[in-house]
């Protein structure tokens, strides 16, 4: 067992870090989005099949293509944000296996079940998406995950072409403190969990 984070750590990453609504007019690096992308993929997936595409939107001609997609609450925030990474999975990921997975012929457990593929792709980009949340807070960045978007709408707009299909966004940049809401509570252990 490795030794536990520092405390500075677990704040920046769980206690202290908040989900901001509101940002600073504060860039974004492409070089940052690559070395977000460089942590996040290291995190676990079923069988390493790493099925989360994401585009990074960050240009105002891209802000403009999502648009339309977004509900009423989220817009404001999103078209002020430096970045907005749509996190989508690509249906056919198992594509990939052979490279990802070469201990065995993984790629034909997906083949075989077409709803056992969708379900792998949607948990594990799931996953993916909350990888990609803490790689953003450990190189001092802030983010604001939503699910308030018509995810037809940003398929059709992104991912006409390669099939993907949109599964969360996630703004990104240096949040502005003066419009963070108060934390909300959360659950104890008692209420969300049980031993066994």
């Amino acid at each position: 067992m490795r030794d536990a984070v520092n405390p500075d750590a677990l704040a920046a990453l769980f206690t202290q870090a908040r989900t901001h609504n509101g940002w600073l007019a504060k860039s974004v690096s492409d070089e940052t989005l690559k070395a977000i992308y460089d942590l996040l993929k290291m995190g676990p997936t079923s069988a390493n099949c790493s099925p989360a595409r994401i585009v990074f939107v960050r240009t105002h001609e891209g802000k403009e293509k999502l648009r339309p997609a977004l509900s009423s609450g989220n817009l404001d925030k999103t078209m002020t944000a430096p970045v907005t990474a749509i996190v989508a999975w690509d249906p056919l990921f198992y594509d990939k296996l052979p490279a990802l997975f070469p201990h065995g012929d993984a790629r034909s457990w997906f083949t075989q079940s077409p709803q056992l593929a969708e379900e792998t792709a949607f948990r594990n980009s799931s996953m993916q998406a909350a990888y990609l949340i803490f790689a953003c807070r450990s190189l001092g960045l802030d983010t604001g995950p939503m699910s308030g978007f018509d995810r037809n709408k940003v398929d059709a707009a992104f991912f006409a072409d390669s099939g993907w299909r949109s599964n969360l966004l996630i703004n990104i940049g240096y949040g502005d403190a003066e419009k963070l809401y108060d934390r909300l509570p959360r659950l104890d252990f008692d209420d969300a969990c049980t031993l066994a």
